[in-house]
């Protein structure tokens, strides 16, 4: 707090000196040796609260990837206009940095399009991408690259992929891109214009494909939602690794990836606690492969959280590590705050208690983002 005091005034007499704004920027730059990520992987389990992971802990012999997070924070999770959020509106909070309505996708409470970290980082020459084991359209996904009054819009999200240049994107939903759309326009050879190859979980698995002669990668794992971890799905661990090896392939640019373990959420609104502790289960695995690939390179923030917590999940009296008794306050989402995990350059940002947009910024000044917005500001 003094520090800031002490800022604010030299600025104060700085402005009152007519001093040029070029030293002022040069004040404001307060770390100026701090180290930014080169990368960035924001790990989203949708519903997933603290319950739901010491579910997971406690049915995984007590040990989750979680556990080597060496930074933890809490977030609040409420949206503009609701108390309890929907994932469209908190999703919306940590990739544009706005509150907004619930079901609102990547536009502020005036439905105003915001742009998005993903979209930044792409301007901005960044290799990007998504993975999520929902449909990619689904709501958290989609705040990150599209702009839409409602959640429920799945072909104009669909669409919107068109208008960013994205690298990877592997998820559900093959529906909303190929001619199955109602208008019957697939988007398929738009997409292979924008130099994408396509393929899908019906056609190949994804560790078939020769990545290295990729150049943009659309993989579609199911023609609508993917099913869940308990009944066959296993390609989130796997998906995740490859997608932050393909966007890791210049070892120059920089990417940003966002991975969503989308069905810890539908585990919830189902009351089901079996099919949540198997999708953290899956999420964590995720979050090994990742923090792997993050202790090798060394230059990459991995950060952990989630939009929301689903069911007001808690366990109950009678549980045994091998045997937990889950109990739900309703079958929607709750307001509490949910924990945020982080690990490697700017993982300090992330401690404390703060709001969901909070994320956004903390991930613009890791990356070195806010620095630009300084620099800018120097020629006014």
């Amino acid at each position: 707090m003094q520090k800031r005091i002490a800022v604010l005034g030299l600025l104060v007499g700085l402005f009152a000196c007519g001093t040029p704004n070029q030293q002022i920027v040069s004040n404001l730059q307060v770390e100026p040796n701090r180290v930014l990520a080169k990368n960035i992987i924001l790990m989203i389990g949708d519903g997933m609260g603290l319950g739901q992971i010491t579910a997971g802990m406690y049915a995984n012999g007590n040990r989750l990837n979680l556990e080597q997070f060496p930074v933890v924070g809490l977030q609040k999770t409420y949206s503009y206009d609701n108390l309890i959020t929907d994932s469209a509106a908190s999703a919306t909070a940590m990739a544009c940095g706005v509150k907004t309505y619930n079901a609102a996708i990547g536009v502020n409470k005036d439905t105003i399009p915001v742009q998005s970290i993903l979209e930044e980082a792409a301007l901005k020459g960044l290799k990007t991408g998504l993975v999520a084991t929902s449909t990619i359209v689904h709501a958290t996904p989609a705040a990150f690259i599209s702009h839409q009054p409602m959640r429920s819009m799945y072909e104009y999200i669909a669409d919107d992929f068109l208008k960013t240049d994205i690298d990877l994107l592997i998820g559900g939903g093959y529906k909303y891109f190929n001619e199955q759309r109602k208008n019957e326009q697939s988007l398929l050879p738009k997409l292979e214009k924008k130099g994408f190859t396509i393929s899908s979980m019906a056609k190949e698995e994804l560790g078939d494909i020769r990545l290295s002669t990729v150049a943009k990668l659309a993989y579609f794992t199911a023609n609508d939602s993917p099913i869940p971890e308990a009944t066959g799905r296993d390609y989130l661990p796997k998906a995740s690794i490859i997608a932050a090896n393909f966007l890791n392939r210049s070892k120059k640019q920089g990417f940003f990836l966002m991975i969503e373990g989308s069905q810890i959420d539908w585990g919830g609104h189902a009351n089901d606690t079996k099919y949540i502790i198997s999708e953290v289960k899956d999420f964590d695995k995720a979050i090994g492969k990742i923090l792997a690939f993050a202790k090798k390179d060394k230059e990459t923030l991995v950060i952990v959280t989630a939009d929301h917590e689903t069911g007001g999940f808690a366990i109950n009296p009678k549980s045994s590590m091998d045997s937990i008794r889950g109990a739900f306050t309703n079958s929607y989402h709750t307001g509490t705050m949910v924990p945020v995990f982080a690990y490697g350059p700017g993982s300090e940002l992330f401690s404390g208690i703060y709001e969901n947009t909070a994320i956004y910024h903390k991930m613009r000044k890791a990356l070195g983002f806010d620095r630009v917005v300084e620099e800018a500001g120097s020629n006014n």
